[in-house]
């Protein structure tokens, strides 16, 4: 439809307004402003675009490419911990310093400390008692030179019976009844030593002699008490001994050896087996008195707490174990500890008369 411009001149008045009917000649509609909220209203998140358009099915690359090879496999971190930059040494070494680091670390250590004590004391217990070589080395200055005088000088002492506290034996240093490994061990070193200085003085010295000297005696030591155990357990004897107990007892024959090689070097040939005699008497007397009360008490009393021959005294099986130790029991008891104080001199003699000089050796005679 096309506008005239001349078909209303001439009329006055108002110009009628014309009806268009071509939507396209009144050109594009204004636009309605967006929708805000009022400037006081903030929600504080940005703006949100329009949502993606819906696509029906499963969505998937159009464009493949099969020749395309993949990359190789990385077996590095992930990609955010490699742009991580790492810590420097004065870093790790201020970290260190701290003191709750440290604090961790003396603790992890105490208890990594802690648990192989354990390990160690564990495993060495089933080879040796630790806790038993406590009692018998748990000894002071008084108790040993109390002790040295009792083995040299018995003849007068008169208790010989061995304390208890409740069922256990007190410490040596508390009784000098006590068995002791402590002097024992020193006159085991003491008897070695002096060993090479007489030999040395007798110009046979050598460092073989130590070692040979060293040997000899530890090796009959171990014969006497695997002698001692066995003639225990062929007579089937049962004692209030422990074999630490017949060890310590056994090894206060180094005691006399010494006085006796001192007597020797300093006075000669005929004084070192006179001083050998007495105390070989001595250290025998010494046995006598103090095993004759651990011998013939026999094995330790049962414990009655559980003993059911109260409840039922007709058993006959518990009246066989009771009478178990009679007249024979005590005669083997007596025989063993007649034994063990004539084998000690017989030693004391064997591991010293080789030692003095033969020139004294031969004037003695």
């Amino acid at each position: 439809m096309n506008f005239n411009a001349s078909r209303n001149v001439g009329h006055p008045g108002p110009r009628k307004a014309k009806r268009v009917s071509d939507v396209s000649a009144m050109g594009a509609p204004t636009p309605a402003p967006p929708f805000s909220p009022s400037p006081g209203i903030s929600s504080g998140f940005p703006p949100v675009g329009p949502p993606p358009p819906y696509q029906q099915g499963i969505h998937m690359d159009q464009t493949p490419n099969f020749g395309q090879r993949d990359p190789a496999g990385s077996f590095s971190y992930p990609g955010t911990f490699t742009n991580t930059p790492m810590a420097s040494p004065n870093q790790i070494g201020s970290m260190l310093q701290q003191p709750v680091v440290q604090d961790m670390a003396l603790q992890y250590g105490n208890q990594l400390a802690a648990q192989g004590r354990e390990v160690v004391k564990r495993e060495l217990d089933k080879y040796v008692p630790v806790s038993r070589l406590r009692y018998y080395f748990a000894v002071d200055t008084r108790y040993v030179l109390k002790k040295l005088l009792l083995i040299v000088f018995p003849f007068t002492h008169k208790e010989w019976m061995m304390k208890y506290d409740q069922e256990t034996p007190v410490q040596p240093r508390y009784d000098i009844n006590a068995p002791d490994l402590y002097i024992p061990s020193m006159g085991y070193v003491t008897y070695v030593l002096l060993a090479g200085f007489m030999l040395g003085l007798q110009h046979r010295f050598s460092p073989e002699q130590i070692s040979i000297q060293a040997s000899s005696a530890l090796a009959y030591i171990i014969f006497e008490m695997v002698l001692y155990l066995a003639t225990l357990y062929i007579t089937n004897t049962s004692t209030q001994l422990k074999t630490l107990d017949l060890l310590a007892y056994s090894g206060y024959k180094y005691s006399t050896m010494i006085c006796s090689l001192l007597a020797g070097l300093l006075l000669g040939g005929t004084v070192y087996y006179c001083a050998l005699l007495y105390y070989s008497t001595a250290l025998s007397y010494f046995l006598v008195k103090t095993l004759r009360l651990q011998i013939l008490s026999g094995s330790p009393a049962p414990d009655t707490s559980y003993n059911y021959s109260t409840y039922n005294p007709a058993n006959p099986y518990t009246d066989n174990w009771s009478k178990s130790s009679g007249g024979g029991g005590t005669k083997r008891r007596v025989y063993f500890l007649l034994f063990v104080a004539i084998t000690q001199p017989l030693l004391s003699w064997w591991l010293t008369y080789h030692l003095i000089p033969p020139s004294v050796v031969t004037q003695a005679t």
